[in-house]
Formats: structure tokens, sequence, C-alpha cells
């Protein structure tokens, strides 16, 4: 594939304009479900979506951006240049003639990718957001139990508390600590990884565009773009469904053996709870299904774990000064997107390859 730097920006105003540009030079009608904020530059918040296909295909590839808000500069520059690739072996041409509905669904969660933050304007995950919330929630004893070495009352942290938290860690083990850092929880609303008490704006959202596209079809597959865990530019492809051996056996036949699980410890990811892939058993039952998280490495974990914190922090400090939260973000920025040329063709090169690999599964 040639040089894909132009499909990356710098601002969520930017990779909008650019991925509905792209639409409109691909000839695809896009909707747009306008979010209730405005973003950090003032300009419009949407979660927009493209398709391309007929209404009542029976095969149906979704590619989705930005659950994580800030990872949407990633994920963003793979759907723009899976739209402008306009070849007969491109993805768009190639799921046409293959009876395939592809629908791209731009920034999950755009206030986040907006405002440089990996959560909602609720404040929540919203990769953990998907539970019933008419019944008690899970409850992350571990996650209390550090909450305050975690976001502690100042940034940066003591020596005195990152020498606790690092005594806890190795009386615990590392895996202990990103899963209780990660799975999930329900009771600090400033913390991170925070559930929520009620669905989101995006998870609302996203349901009712799954419903409007996704309940005709007979077959049904996924691959939603993360960025910031495991190796730098390498595109983890972690297997995205509740535990089911049938369908991870369909992902691994789709993607390939190398497909991780979080549920038989493969992935670098966690067990987690609230995952949004739950939506797929309430809204799309009638679809056989296959899913993939494609989680692309950027930094060490203790790097990203530490900006995640700063970032929270000052979220939860509006008052600190103006040159540590330009510090904060950019070292946040930098966590979850590497601006570099070579990365940046990694992410799309490995993008392009799984849908690519999932028409042709939807088509078999």
């Amino acid at each position: 594939m040639s040089n894909v730097e132009h499909h990356f920006t710098q601002s969520y105003q930017k990779a909008r304009s650019g991925f509905l540009a792209a639409c409109e030079a691909a000839h695809i009608p896009v909707q747009s479900h306008p979010h209730p904020l405005l973003g950090r530059d003032g300009e419009a918040l949407a979660m927009d979506v493209a398709r391309l296909g007929a209404r009542d295909a029976a095969a149906v590839l979704v590619v989705s951006s930005a659950c994580h808000g800030v990872e949407g500069f990633a994920g963003s520059g793979v759907q723009r240049a899976l739209l402008a690739d306009s070849s007969d072996s491109g993805l768009l041409n190639t799921a046409q003639r293959a009876g395939v509905a592809v629908l791209l669904i731009h920034a999950l969660n755009p206030y986040g990718f907006s405002w440089w933050r990996r959560v909602t304007h609720e404040n929540v995950d919203l990769n953990r957001n998907w539970q019933d919330f008419s019944g008690p929630l899970p409850h992350n004893a571990a996650y209390d139990a550090i909450q305050h070495w975690l976001l502690p009352a100042q940034w940066p942290p003591s020596a005195e508390n990152e020498s606790e938290l690092a005594a806890w860690a190795q009386q615990h083990g590392a895996r202990t600590l990103q899963t209780a850092l990660t799975t999930g929880q329900y009771a600090h609303p400033q913390g991170l990884f925070f559930g929520g008490h009620r669905p989101t704006w995006s998870q609302q959202t996203l349901r009712h565009v799954l419903q409007e596209h996704a309940t005709r079809c007979q077959r049904l597959a996924w691959i939603d773009l993360h960025t910031g865990l495991g190796p730098s530019g390498h595109g983890e492809r972690i297997y995205a469904y509740r535990p089911d051996d049938a369908a991870l056996a369909r992902a691994r036949q789709c993607w390939g053996s190398e497909v991780t699980s979080i549920y038989d410890g493969s992935s670098a990811s966690a067990v987690l709870t609230g995952l949004m892939w739950s939506v797929v058993d309430e809204e799309c039952a009638q679809a056989q299904y296959f899913g993939l998280a494609m989680e692309y490495g950027t930094q060490p974990l203790d790097q990203v774990m530490l900006a995640l914190r700063a970032e929270q922090w000052l979220d939860n400090h509006p008052q600190a000064e103006e040159a540590q939260r330009r510090a904060i973000k950019q070292q946040f920025r930098d966590a979850f997107y590497t601006d570099t040329p070579a990365w940046k063709q990694q992410i799309v090169d490995q993008g392009v390859q799984a849908a690519q690999q999932a028409v042709a599964a939807l088509a078999a």
C-alpha cells in the first residue's frame, strides 16, 4: 500500500472532516448522530456511520474506531485508508463483489477523541459500560485497595507513594496489578476504568446504530480498533466476544491461529467486565458472529499506565497549571498514538489485512 501519512491528523475535527470527505469521494452515504456536547475546539461532535452495501445484505462487516476516545487517532486513520483504496483489490470493491455490506462507525466516543480522553464525557470507559444496571454491579476489591496510590492528592506522585504501589504489585504480582487496574470498577466515579452507573450516550447511540444496520444479516463480523497494549506497531488480534468455543474457532478460522483470548490467558489484556460485545447477543442474536479487537502497541505498559493515571488525576484537578496540563495531555496522547510514518504504515497494513480476511470469511 502507498504512503498512508495523509490519512492521519492531529485533531478530532480534522479526522472527522477527512472521514466525511473520504465517504463523499467514495459515494457512500453517512448518517451522523450528534453528540450533546461540543469538542475541544468548539466543534460539533458526532458518531458518524457510513454504510456500503444493500440494506438486506446477508453478511455485514463492522469496522469501528475511538471506543476509547484518544485511540481514535489511529482507528480513524485505518478507516480512511480503507475508504481511499479504490483499486479492484481494495476493501470496498472486494466487499461489493462478494455481496458483503461494510459499516464504518467513526468515533464511538467522539468526546474522548476530541478532548484527548480515553473515557466518555461521563468519565466512563465505554468498554466497561455494558452491564445490567438494574442489578448489582461487579465489585473490584483489588482496585479499592490501590485507588489512593493510583490517584494521589499531588502529581507527580511522591517517591513514597510509588514505593508503596510497587510493593503491593510485588506482593501480588504484576498481572494482578494489571487486572486490578483495568478489569473495570463501579465504585469510584472519578477513578480509572470506571464502568458507569447507567448506559452512556455512546452505548445508547451504538445500540441504535446496530438495531438499524445489523439486525437483518445472517453473518456479522466486527473489527474494533484499539491502541495502547503490546509491542509497538504490533496489532494483537484479540477475540472479541463472550466465552464461546465455536465463536472463538470462527475468529481463528477468519483471522488466523494467532488470535488471542482473554479467557484462556493468551492475550496481553486481562479479563475484563462490561464489554461492548455483549450488545451482539442483545441486538444481533440472529447472526452468526465473529469479532476482533485489533490492539496496536505503542509504549511499554508501565508508561501507558502512568499516562492513564496522570490524565485522570488532571481531570480530577481542573485547577492544575496550564504548563502541567499541556505536558500531561501530550504524554497521554503519545501513549495511545505513535505519530511516526513507520508506525502508521504498520497499523494500516494490519488493519487492511484483517478487514480483507473478514470479507473473505463472510463471503465463504
